[in-house]
């Protein structure tokens, strides 16, 4: 009996994928199936003998996720599913989310079609305090900048910089910047095939009027044991989110991985920053059991 096959799908950048996936592939041998590792818009490709294709270090879709949605579409069994990646690489998500429930960040939406003046985005920024501006569709912190709201330079560069990325056609969010991040951090929450497997705490990752680097940057990760609080959040997180799915798709859908970023919002409890089921570094060294737990969520789906 021939093994099943599975395939780790990447980008040309990232031919190893994420640091933190490295021992993926023996962890999925030591699991009886037959890893292989394939770059998402290699012509060379034959999705139809890549067995499960799992989507990883993607890292560069946002550059074309016109061309990505349909690639994904093509694959005969892809994880997640094709419908999830295409609404979960759009930011956009967040407004129907906000909608059903979820405890956002409060996001002003800048979009190309307004053809706003200077003038008039700045007048969008908040008046004092930091915030941030960033693409609805970007891979990892790309393209993402802090500022001061009362420093006039750093206005003038955001105003720039969200200019710069309308003038290219591209939907730009402007958040209000949560001071308890540079003291508690972010916490990340990883569930697999729908069941919890680990957490993390990261550190901030962006200080004042610093955009972030055009390639992947890290920021520090150390495993942590989440609260029952923020347990509970991600159950709540991942009801609203299935809600969604269905409402789409006219049926559930098992995910085979999902990382809800939360974010202390200064009163005692979490907004969250993003869901990620599309690129999601999924913080594999973080823990002993983060490795083997996604190995066994992979093998599960593969042996189906």
């Amino acid at each position: 009996m021939s093994k099943p096959k599975v395939t780790l799908v990447t980008s040309a950048e990232m031919p190893d994928l994420y640091t933190n996936d490295a021992g993926l592939l023996d962890a999925l041998v030591d699991r009886g199936t037959d890893p292989h590792i394939a770059v998402w818009n290699d012509p060379n490709v034959n999705w139809d003998d890549a067995g499960v294709s799992v989507v990883r270090s993607v890292s560069d879709y946002a550059t074309d996720r016109d061309a990505f949605i349909q690639w994904s579409r093509s694959v005969p069994r892809l994880l997640n599913h094709p419908d999830v990646l295409e609404w979960n690489s759009d930011k956009h998500y967040m407004i129907e989310l906000e909608k059903r429930g979820l405890p956002v960040i409060p996001t002003m939406w800048l979009e190309p079609e307004q053809n706003l003046s200077k003038h008039q985005v700045h007048a969008r920024f908040p008046a004092s305090g930091d915030f941030v501006v960033k693409p609805a569709v970007s891979s990892g912190v790309r393209d993402v900048g802090r500022y001061s709201a009362n420093d006039t330079k750093q206005r003038q560069a955001a105003i720039m910089h969200a200019m710069t990325m309308l003038s290219e056609g591209r939907s730009v969010m402007v958040q209000r910047y949560l001071e308890d991040i540079d003291i508690h951090g972010e916490i990340s929450l990883l569930f697999f095939n729908g069941l919890v497997s680990h957490s993390v705490e990261k550190t901030a990752m962006l200080s004042p009027d610093t955009m972030s680097a055009p390639v992947f940057r890290e920021s520090v990760v150390e495993a942590r044991d989440a609260s029952a609080e923020q347990w509970q959040w991600g159950e709540l997180i991942r009801s609203i989110l299935h809600s969604y799915v269905r409402d789409r798709m006219g049926r559930d859908e098992l995910f085979l991985y999902n990382r809800v970023d939360l974010v202390p919002d200064g009163q005692g409890s979490f907004r969250v920053m993003e869901v990620s089921l599309v690129d999601a570094d999924l913080y594999l060294a973080s823990s002993p059991a983060a490795m083997n737990n996604f190995a066994d969520a992979i093998a599960m789906r593969a042996f189906w």
